[in-house]
């Protein structure tokens, strides 16, 4: 089983609160590897073509001026799962509703001001990583550093 790939950016909220070491240690601590990590500004109209599924709703032109407020932390991250097991640690949109442990959860409670995005399938994760690196700025990694994290003894990661 190959290992999954998904884009996660720290919103502008995250980084002027301070909070991007302590969730990028999250993420590192679960097992998760970083392949690509960048600070950028999200201009508007890449910030417009990002979230044009939503742009019908009344929160799309608050949710555009919010993402483009600030510097965002962009990354790629790998490993099993990782769609999935990274939107469950991400927690519900609303940082209100999102449960206690999630980083959401943890240190969000605005219905806008939400700390993070992740991909939310696996086709979004491609598309969102292409729209955010060229693929010379993704690394590969040594798979002999992960065989504490999976047990990688049969045919399948475990």
């Amino acid at each position: 089983m190959p290992l999954e790939r998904t884009l996660v950016f720290l919103k502008p909220d995250a980084l002027v609160r301070r909070l991007a070491g302590e969730i990028i240690s999250r993420f590192e601590k679960r097992g998760f590897v970083i392949v690509g990590m960048k600070l950028t500004c999200i201009t508007e109209d890449f910030a417009r073509s990002h979230y044009a599924a939503h742009e019908d709703k009344d929160f799309f032109e608050p949710l555009v001026r919010y993402t483009t407020s600030g510097p965002s932390l962009v990354m790629v991250l790998e490993g099993k799962d990782a769609v999935r097991v990274v939107r469950d640690m991400l927690g519900r949109t609303f940082g209100g509703d999102s449960p206690p442990g999630s980083i959401r959860g943890d240190y969000a409670l605005s219905n806008r001001y939400n700390l993070i995005h992740g991909s939310d399938s696996l086709e979004a994760a491609v598309v969102e990583i292409n729209r955010f690196f060229n693929p010379e700025e993704l690394v590969a990694h040594n798979r002999e550093n992960i065989k504490w994290i999976y047990d990688m003894t049969g045919t399948e990661i475990v």
